[in-house]
């Protein structure tokens, strides 16, 4: 099979498309020829030698696909070939094939295409466990969401899902367009980090009152101001650290405010505990993708020979939702 690999740890320019063993599923795997896959900023990460896969992972990119069954394991029940699926993964999604365990495997819900079906598993998955789930943020209906990055691929699918279930959301972006983008997917806060303090902002909106939970891809850069922004109460959910890895955190406003923060994230636990994140996903979004209250937001689609463009598309923050690339 077609597989986009990485030369050394570098830039975009070290991708490149090579043939590779095709691969063979375990008795709890199917192997999914992928029709599409899309960029995370992880792979970003792998791909400059920062973020390698887990144990026993490919090691080859891509975090999610979609495509159609065309092997399955003697232990696998309940699907088939032929079936159309999306998938969570720990990686080999940069590929035609790829072999997922069978409680990653998502069905594409109705009235999305298979190619856009891709740009679901990570995003839905993050946000329903990260956002809602008991163990991290617990959001409620009528309580306040801050999302950072409002444009990206998990900020557009925060802000749907946390407004389609009746929070009040607010958002942070850099651009005009971007912002306008936020609103027409149920925004109701719009905070350009560029030219106004976010944390201001949220005093000024909410009578400084604050927000219930953060969603937070910045990390060290934001701690502090994250932290000013919560309400008492407030959960913090750390799921980047595009600004750093380490800072300080005051801890006597922690005290006082009874918050938390959580960090977050899904590639390297355990296959039962991605399993219970993946059926819960499904059980909770997916009737709000088929009630069409929720849709996949997709900036554009591209090619695996188009790996280098995506992955310097998604570094420069030139999109909106997600960037995905055909298999085929």
């Amino acid at each position: 099979m077609r597989a986009v690999v990485i030369s050394r740890p570098g830039g975009p320019e070290v991708l490149s498309v090579e043939d590779v063993p095709d691969p063979q599923p375990r008795p709890d795997e199917v192997v999914v020829d992928v029709a599409a896959c899309a960029v995370n900023r992880a792979d970003l990460l792998q791909r400059q030698g920062f973020y390698p896969p887990p144990p026993g992972a490919s090691e080859i990119l891509g975090m999610e696909c979609s495509g159609t069954i065309s092997a399955v394991g003697e232990a696998v029940a309940g699907w088939a070939v032929g079936d159309e699926v999306c998938a969570l993964l720990a990686g080999g999604g940069y590929a035609e094939k790829v072999a997922v365990p069978v409680g990653q495997l998502m069905s594409v819900p109705a009235g999305v295409s298979l190619i856009d079906a891709a740009a679901l598993p990570e995003a839905a998955c993050t946000v329903w466990s990260m956002v809602f789930g008991a163990e991290a943020g617990r959001l409620h209906p009528g309580e306040r969401l801050l999302v950072h990055g409002g444009a990206s691929g998990i900020g557009t699918m925060a802000i749907q899902l946390a407004s389609g279930r009746g929070a009040q959301v607010l958002t942070t972006a850099g651009s005009v367009d971007k912002l306008d983008a936020c609103r027409r997917l149920g925004a109701d806060v719009l905070i350009d980090y560029k030219g106004e303090a976010f944390e201001a902002r949220v005093a000024e909106e909410t009578d400084g009152a604050g927000v219930d939970v953060v969603l937070d891809n910045m990390g060290a850069a934001y701690l502090g101001r994250n932290l000013a922004a919560l309400a008492t109460g407030g959960r913090l959910i750390v799921l980047g650290l595009q600004g750093g890895r380490s800072g300080e955190l005051d801890l006597g406003a922690l005290l006082t405010k009874r918050a938390t923060v959580h960090a977050a994230g899904l590639r390297g636990r355990p296959p039962a505990q991605k399993a219970g994140i993946v059926a819960e996903t499904q059980a909770n979004v997916w009737p709000m993708i088929e009630a069409g209250t929720v849709r996949p937001v997709v900036d554009r689609v591209l090619s695996l020979d188009e790996a280098g463009e995506a992955h310097r598309v998604v570094e420069a923050s030139e999109h909106v939702g997600k960037v995905l690339m055909r298999a085929r």
